[in-house]
């Protein structure tokens, strides 16, 4: 049985005396601090809760986590309400819910020119451990989050539990399903992108966005503060540490590279992905080493658990070529085979290559955004691919498969955001053949509340399955997908909402799925 959600304490009713109490042992702790130059202001005055937007944590290691909030007491305002001056944030972590066993304590720096945001890199601690953390500023104490470190490089954990998401359109629904993966009994959360929006607001939605169609720094800073103050979502981000990537709409629609799908010049397309990738990083729980420059930012990544799983962390949108054939379901071409188009640019997939190859982990797993999958998505005899897919990158999407076969990467499980639906799919070494050998597995995640309110079984659902024979699941409802790894086995919980677009839905198990260590097999149960 899960155990009850822990609750957030408000953080107006812990005392000063006792944040101070358990800082003051910890001076040692502030060498790890993170400093401006020039004043700080170390003891401010708020018009407002300076932490509306909450806190995070993401990225463990064996030793430590990003611990992450913003000060933003007027967070919808240009500026979030605070002074342009850098502002000091005590922070501290410890062993119990209570903050009563303090174990690290220091102080950093919230600098206006990154939104008054924190991003504190934790080491020294203990490995496979729950911790719970706050900040202070001035008199004003943050909400309890709690986190979770990575198991050693060397340990085979018994079990490691996730769960994973994305797509969560504001106006579009409520983010009911976060509530519920807040109640969960979960060792962290991976968000696979469109964690905002673009979009201009519209009157005839569930909810409304706070602004025109966004463009400038201070346009993006304001949107990420409308999505996180939404109470399901931080109740999700304070349960357990999150492993974050991005899709399309956290900069523009179906942008590949440089290249918008709206007409915009490059010049000005890449100032506005400048400033949309600014204010991911700086509304993420995510290490120094992702702070963007200009328009560019490191992405991709590698984390373990332990020998049990290795997440491969992928970007399919910062260096992808564009769409050969535009966007929309097309027909196979022989364009789509040309080698220089990629999803992923060269030097990330060598690295995935590498990654994978020396990977010691009994589950390879690849949190990404677009379906791996080649699904033929029309009806009757013609045959059609999604082109902002993989299918979109063939050459390259059948390399990886190759990969998978010819190096004999253990267990490779593709986790897929991007297209609001349910698809849980077995991975074949030839799509022209559909009873070659299965390669590797694919769990595709349906939306937190982008579309709306979907449907428990969608009305083309016999032709589709009966033309792609690999997939064995497809939902249209909203929610998010639960994972269960052991040394032995993998299982799947595809966890649904019937309706968003009002408050108070249930939460309902539509399908379940597990793979034996080895064999690349959808068994459901």
């Amino acid at each position: 049985m899960s155990p009850p959600l822990f609750p957030l304490l408000d953080a107006r009713q812990l005392s000063r005396r006792s944040f101070l109490a358990g800082s003051t042992s910890f001076a040692a702790a502030a060498l790890l601090s993170t400093r401006a130059r020039g004043t700080v202001a170390a003891t401010p005055k708020f018009s407002a809760y300076p932490f509306s937007l909450g806190i995070a944590s993401g990225d463990p290691l064996p030793d430590g986590v990003v611990l992450w909030t913003r000060l933003a007491p007027k967070p919808l305002e240009a500026g979030g309400g605070m002074p342009p001056e850098p502002i000091e944030v005590s922070w501290q972590i410890a062993e119990d819910e209570a903050m009563s066993r303090i174990v690290q304590a220091g102080t950093a720096v919230a600098d206006p020119s990154w939104a008054h945001s924190v991003h504190v890199e934790v080491s020294g601690l203990r490995p496979e451990r729950w911790y719970w953390y706050r900040f202070k500023v001035g008199t004003e104490l943050s909400p309890t989050g709690r986190t979770r470190t990575a198991p050693q490089a060397d340990a085979l954990p018994a079990r490691l539990r996730f769960a994973f998401a994305s797509c969560q359109h504001y106006e579009t629904g409520l983010f009911t399903a976060y509530d519920h993966l807040a109640r969960e009994d979960l060792d962290l959360v991976v968000h696979l992108g469109d964690y905002i929006y673009e979009g201009a607001a519209n009157d005839q939605r569930v909810r409304r966005h706070n602004s025109p169609e966004i463009l400038q720094l201070d346009d993006y800073r304001a949107r990420y503060a409308l999505y996180k103050s939404d109470p399901s979502l931080q109740r999700a981000h304070a349960i357990a540490p999150w492993i974050v990537t991005w899709d399309d709409h956290e900069v523009a629609n179906n942008y590949a590279g440089d290249i918008p799908d709206k007409p915009s010049t490059k010049p000005a397309f890449l100032l506005r992905r400048a400033a949309a990738y600014q204010a991911y990083f700086e509304h993420m729980p995510l290490r120094r080493s992702a702070q963007p420059h200009g328009p560019d930012m490191l992405l991709y990544r590698s984390l373990n658990y332990g020998r049990l799983a290795q997440f491969h962390v992928l970007d399919t949108r910062q260096y992808r070529t564009d769409q050969p054939q535009g966007d929309g379901v097309k027909p196979p071409h022989a364009v789509l085979m040309d080698p220089r188009g990629t999803a992923l640019g060269d030097p990330q997939r060598d690295w995935l290559f590498t990654g994978l190859t020396r990977s010691p982990a009994t589950w390879n797993v690849l949190a990404q955004q677009i379906m791996f999958a080649r699904v033929d998505r029309t009806r009757g005899p013609a045959i059609g691919y999604s082109m902002d897919q993989w299918p979109g990158y063939e050459f390259e999407r059948r390399r990886l498969l190759r990969h998978f076969a010819d190096k004999k990467i253990k267990n490779p499980v593709v986790l897929t955001g991007d297209i609001h639906s349910n698809w849980a799919n077995e991975l074949i070494a030839d799509f022209d053949q559909l009873d070659s050998r299965r390669v590797g597995t694919e769990f595709v995640g349906t939306s937190i509340s982008s579309s709306g309110d979907g449907t428990e079984t969608p009305k083309n659902n016999g032709e589709l399955l009966a033309k792609n024979p690999f997939v064995k699941f497809h939902n249209t409802e909203r929610g998010y997908v639960r994972c269960e790894l052991t040394p032995q086995r993998w299982r799947t919980d595809y966890r649904t909402v019937p309706f968003v677009t009002k408050p108070g839905a249930p939460l309902n198990t539509r399908a379940s799925f597990v793979i034996e260590s080895g064999r690349p097999i959808l068994q459901r149960v």
